[in-house]
């Protein structure tokens, strides 16, 4: 029932995250948040999630900021089964609880954390981390129009009803998976080249985990896939002649 120590909050440094998660014990997280934060900061991965992105509608882009909570996150909040909803923080508790399994949050030290966020928000050069990241990106006008809610007291009634997410940790891609060389090449079982097999890109590791390391930056993926790509097409056009 704590808060994640900083800077472990959603959209930082996510493999730390999961590393802390993991620490703990439990394969998942729970994100509590409100009505007010969910319309606008909760989002879902996905073209088929997001119609307005991948329709190229502006009309649909620009109502992300009017139109209360998105289609697609609406029904995830109504029929998700890791999604919980109540205006009570002790019946919220008690239902995270009953998804669980098992007593594992204590309503008292949960309350204790959100107070203690809430309170932050009185004084206008608070230093709680997430807070000032959340003030600094309202610093920019798309951000604080579409993607980030007015900062609000989460136990205020007139901001819920209070959400509570069950995360849990999954692999969503391998960043990898075939072995290359530097002609991009694939190589097959004993490190020999497949003749007219080339990779490129994501499946060859420079999506992330090759040229960036471990800790790489999903930003800088392009470049790795531009490169690999570049090698595969000159090394192809060399060997037809």
């Amino acid at each position: 029932g704590r808060r994640l120590p900083v800077p472990l909050f959603p959209g930082f440094d996510t493999l730390a995250t999961l590393s802390h998660i993991m620490s703990t014990g439990f394969d998942y997280s729970w994100f509590i948040l409100t009505k007010k934060i969910i319309q606008k900061e909760f989002a879902l991965s996905g073209s088929e999630q997001n119609p307005d992105l991948t329709g190229k509608s502006w009309r649909q882009v620009l109502g992300r900021a009017t139109s209360g909570i998105p289609g697609p996150v609406k029904a995830f909040m109504e029929k998700g089964e890791d999604f919980i909803v109540e205006a009570n923080l002790s019946k919220l508790v008690a239902q995270m609880n009953g998804l669980a399994g098992e007593p594992l949050l204590d309503v008292a030290q949960v309350e204790r954390e959100i107070r203690a966020r809430d309170m932050q928000l009185d004084n206008p050069f608070s230093k709680d981390a997430q807070i000032t990241a959340l003030r600094g990106a309202r610093a920019y006008l798309g951000d604080r129009l579409i993607r980030t809610a007015k900062p609000h007291k989460m136990l205020d009634p007139a901001n819920g009803p209070l959400i509570a997410v069950r995360l849990n940790i999954l692999t969503r891609k391998t960043l990898g998976g075939l072995q290359t060389d530097l002609d991009s090449h694939v190589l097959d079982a004993a490190g020999e080249p497949v003749p007219g097999l080339y990779a490129a890109g994501e499946v060859a590791g420079f999506g992330g985990g090759g040229v960036h390391g471990y800790a790489a930056l999903e930003g800088t993926f392009l470049g790795g896939c531009i490169f690999s790509g570049r090698s595969a097409g000159r090394a192809a056009t060399k060997a037809v002649g």
